[in-house]
């Protein structure tokens, strides 16, 4: 199926999201931070990556504002975006809103649906 990098500091949720991604059948990859993303981006041995998950809940990373710089500096290409993001947030899905992310969910949505969801979006 479809290589995914998830962004997120939160090992257990993170763990999470990549078994069902796994169990979809998706390759994944946990990153925690910016730099690791960007050289996971640049690598593609694997081929490039069709999805990024962004933890917009993770108040360590500032997920709109590294999308906003990754898409001014040409390093996403191809790669679909997906946000999850706390329900009683607001500001942050509208942050995500405003960076461009192509879908953004709930984190109970993301749970539930992230297979689905990342699927659809590599697609596309």
């Amino acid at each position: 199926m479809a290589r995914a990098i998830v962004l997120t500091g939160d090992l257990l949720f993170g763990s999470q999201v990549q078994g069902s991604l796994v169990a979809a059948g998706h390759g994944v990859e946990i990153v925690a931070d910016q730099p690791a993303l960007i050289a996971r981006l640049s690598d593609h041995s694997e081929g490039p990556a069709a999805v990024l998950v962004v933890d917009l809940t993770d108040e360590r990373l500032d997920g709109a504002g590294i999308l906003e710089a990754m898409r001014g500096g040409g390093e996403l290409g191809s790669t679909r975006t997906l946000a999850f993001y706390s329900h009683v947030d607001l500001a942050a899905r509208e942050r995500a809103e405003r960076a461009g992310f192509d879908l953004i969910v709930a984190r109970s949505r993301m749970a539930r649906e992230g297979a689905e969801l990342v699927s659809g979006l590599a697609s596309r």
